[in-house]
C-alpha cells in the first residue's frame, strides 16, 4: 500500500503555530502518514512584494519542524517553472515518487477559488483534497465533491499577514510561532 503524504502548500511567510496546529491535526486525526510543507516560490494569486526570499522561508519551516517525526520541508517548487501551478507540482511528484499517494491540504478559503486553478478538474480527478475550516469562509459546491473531505480541525485565526504587520508595528508575537522561528526573524530583522 502506498504511503499517504499530505502536501501543505504555502508561502509560510512566516510559518506560525496555526500552520503547525493544522499539520498536527492532519497527521494525528486523518489517514495521512506524513506532512510535506511545500514552500511556494510564487503563488499566482498573491502579490510578490513583502515575500521573503525562498530559502529564508524554507529555513523558517525547517526551524519550525526540526526534530519532529512525520514533518518535512520541501523546496520541490523552487526548481519548477514559475509561477508555480499545483497541477505541475503534483505531476512532477507523481512521476518522482510512484510509491506515494499525495493528498492536498487546504483551507476553505482556498477551496472557494479552486475552480480558478490551472487544470482544477484534473486535480479533482486524481487527488483527494483534505479541507480545514478557515474564519469567514463560506460553503462552496466543491465541498460536496467525492474527492473533497472536510476535516473537523480547530479554527485557526492566526495569519502570516497579521504577524508581519505586528512585527512591523514592533509588537511582541513570540508565542504565535516556534521560538526558533521567532529568534531567526528577530536576528535577521525580517518584516520590520
Amino acid at each position: 500500500m502506498k504511503a499517504k503524504i499530505g502536501l501543505y502548500f504555502g508561502s509560510f511567510n512566516p510559518i506560525h503555530n496555526g500552520h503547525l496546529a493544522i499539520a498536527n491535526y492532519m497527521l494525528e486525526f486523518t489517514d495521512i502518514e506524513q506532512i510535506w510543507f511545500v514552500v511556494s516560490p510564487q503563488n499566482p494569486f498573491k502579490q510578490k512584494q513583502n515575500i521573503l526570499p525562498d530559502y529564508q522561508r524554507l529555513e523558517m519551516v525547517n526551524l519550525a519542524i526540526e526534530d519532529k517525526n512525520g514533518y518535512y520541508a520541501s523546496n520541490i517548487e523552487f526548481n519548477l517553472p514559475k509561477p508555480s501551478f499545483t497541477i505541475d507540482t503534483l505531476t512532477y511528484l507523481y512521476d518522482k515518487y510512484p510509491d506515494k499517494e499525495f493528498v492536498l491540504i487546504m483551507g476553505t478559503d482556498n477551496l472557494i477559488n479552486f475552480h480558478k486553478w490551472k487544470n482544477f478538474n484534473e486535480i479533482l480527478r486524481y487527488y483527494h483534497i483534505y479541507v480545514y475550516p478557515r474564519p469567514g469562509s463560506v460553503n462552496t459546491e466543491l465541498m460536496k465533491h467525492p474527492q473533497v473531505k472536510l476535516v473537523d480541525a480547530p479554527l485557526m485565526e492566526i495569519s502570516s499577514s497579521f504577524l508581519r504587520n505586528s512585527i512591523k508595528e514592533k509588537k511582541n508575537v513570540q508565542f504565535f510561532m516556534p521560538q526558533k522561528v521567532y529568534d531567526f526573524i528577530k536576528e535577521m530583522h525580517f518584516y520590520e
